[in-house]
């Protein structure tokens, strides 16, 4: 595996046992849908050199898992090549925070990593900067994920073949049902009308213990439900509230904001 980054080593690997039902479901998905879905090849299964760098606690998810493709568009990925601070991460901290799972210029999901590097829960984050809730953790994305993926593959399927479809309407099709049955949700493209909000509180009376030196807010996912959402440009921070910055802890639930 390439580290090229400096990974905390300090977290527990996470074990493939523990998501082997849903890798078992995305593989048969890929095989009965081949015409529309392919799965990427993790690490240890291609012979072809791979600049990704996942964090050392996914290494035996990513060894067997590179993602998955949807009519050659990646909706999945465990083998994110180029790391950024714009578009998406424009709040977020160090690349070593944080690994994305889906991305495109104005949107990602990515999966909150810990100080020490312990993976935790994974949030959609649209043009509005607002941080949702999708998943616990990564077994419950992959799970949410292959649900989604099942259901565009399956209207898919209902066009008929493939090689008698258009293939540019067949893309167009593939994107608009991940967004409908997925992303939409995940990043803030459709109201939510019984979406709970998380509000940033003031660190001193928030009651909330180990928060990073300086922070000026933070907000307490602990008990929120998925779907929950922090707006993070809703604080107001002196100076440009674009050079703020997002710690995570308590495996991804409780989030603090930091000056720039």
């Amino acid at each position: 595996m390439n580290n090229s980054l400096p990974w905390p080593a300090d977290a527990e690997v996470l074990p493939v046992a523990a998501v082997r039902p849903v890798l078992d479901r995305l593989a048969s998905l890929s095989t009965t849908h081949e015409q529309d879905a392919a799965a990427i090849p993790g690490l240890a299964l291609t012979d072809e050199e791979v600049a990704a760098d996942p964090p050392p606690a996914l290494e035996q998810i990513a060894d067997e898992l590179g993602g998955v493709r949807v009519r050659g568009l990646t909706m999945l990925t465990l083998q994110i090549e180029d790391r950024t601070d714009v578009g998406p991460y424009t709040l977020l901290g160090p690349a070593t925070s944080f690994y994305p799972l889906y991305e495109t210029p104005e949107a990602a999901v990515v999966l909150a990593l810990d100080e020490d590097g312990t993976p935790g829960a994974v949030y959609g984050i649209g043009e509005d900067l607002a941080l949702r809730l999708a998943a616990d953790d990564l077994g419950a994305y992959l799970e949410r994920f292959t649900d989604a993926l099942e259901a565009t593959l399956t209207a898919l399927a209902e066009r008929g073949p493939a090689d008698e479809d258009s293939e540019d309407a067949r893309t167009d099709a593939a994107e608009q049902l991940m967004d409908q049955h997925l992303f939409a949700e995940l990043l803030g493209m459709t109201e939510q009308a019984d979406a709970a909000e998380v509000p940033l509180q003031d660190p001193a009376s928030s009651g909330l213990t180990g928060l990073p030196a300086g922070a000026l807010a933070a907000a307490d996912l602990r008990e929120a439900p998925v779907g929950a959402c922090v707006d993070l440009m809703e604080f107001d921070a002196p100076g440009d509230p674009l050079e703020m910055q997002i710690a995570w802890s308590e495996r991804g639930r409780v989030i603090a904001l930091l000056g720039g």
